[in-house]
């Protein structure tokens, strides 16, 4: 555009030359180009709020060919080539062919389906085969993966997020002479050689256990322990307990031999 006065060419509304005002067309304005985001993630960026940096810092980590592996805190990826057994309803993603099935009511014999109904065990399992990943998480607990090496541990139930299909398992009772008031009097024993995942509600204590100095938990805290060790359950009632004007502490687990106790600072009821 030209400027009518001057003839100096004017790219905007005022001449440079002698100051006339031009008049510009309404469809002679340009609009600036609106580009869709594009995501290209790796790619870093200025902004620290950006979809890049956001990516960047919650995409997922690269494999170090483990079959268990802790994505983050709360998340266990399994890199699935066969059979796995993890807690019913704890996948969150999954890629490649993975087909998912409910533990069936007879699947591991007749034996434990009597276990788990005389107990009120109500962990129930669930199947995952064929090859891909999966993500497993439980209500956002942190996550713990233990790769047992011919070694033998005691988990509550409800805190077993995985194990491998070569691991052998069953359902156990505490020895106790006292009523099932106490809790925790029932686990899930798992040994053999391969990997084991747990939860815990927020960071776990491990507490180690020698024959001379036994360890005291309150059994709602208590996530998981060593197959050394023997445990029991300690009951302290007196008169105040039946009056209600206990401390609330009735009933504790008493842990002796060698090994530890997985703590948790949450009481899980």
């Amino acid at each position: 555009m030209f400027c009518p006065n001057c003839g100096t060419e004017v790219k905007g509304k005022f001449c440079p030359n002698c100051g006339e005002s031009i008049e510009v067309a309404p469809e002679t304005l340009e609009s600036p180009e609106i580009k869709p985001a594009v995501i290209t993630p790796g790619a870093g960026s200025s902004s620290k709020y950006s979809v890049d940096d956001f990516i960047s810092r919650t995409m997922e980590k690269p494999g170090s060919g483990e079959t268990f592996e802790i994505e983050n805190n709360y998340l266990l990826n399994i890199n699935l080539n066969g059979k796995v057994w993890s807690k019913k309803g704890a996948m969150v993603a999954y890629t490649g062919d993975v087909k998912f099935k409910r533990e069936g009511t007879f699947e591991h014999g007749l034996d434990k389906f009597v276990k788990k109904a005389v107990t009120g065990e109500t962990s129930t399992l669930m199947k995952m085969k064929g090859q891909g990943k999966v993500y497993l998480a439980d209500q956002g607990k942190e996550v713990v993966v233990l790769n047992l090496q011919n070694e033998r541990i005691y988990v509550n139930g409800n805190d077993l997020l995985a194990f491998e299909d070569q691991i052998d398992w069953d359902i156990t009772m505490m020895s106790s002479g006292v009523g099932m008031s106490a809790g925790g009097l029932f686990q899930v024993k798992l040994e053999g050689t391969g990997m084991v995942a747990i939860t815990t509600h927020f960071t776990p204590i491990t507490l180690v256990v020698t024959p001379d100095q036994p360890v005291y938990t309150d059994p709602n805290a208590t996530v998981a322990w060593s197959g050394g060790l023997t445990p029991s359950v300690k009951a302290d009632v007196d008169f105040k307990t039946l009056l209600g004007k206990d401390s609330g502490e009735t009933f504790q687990l008493k842990f002796r031999g060698q090994g530890f106790v997985i703590v948790q600072p949450f009481e899980e009821i």
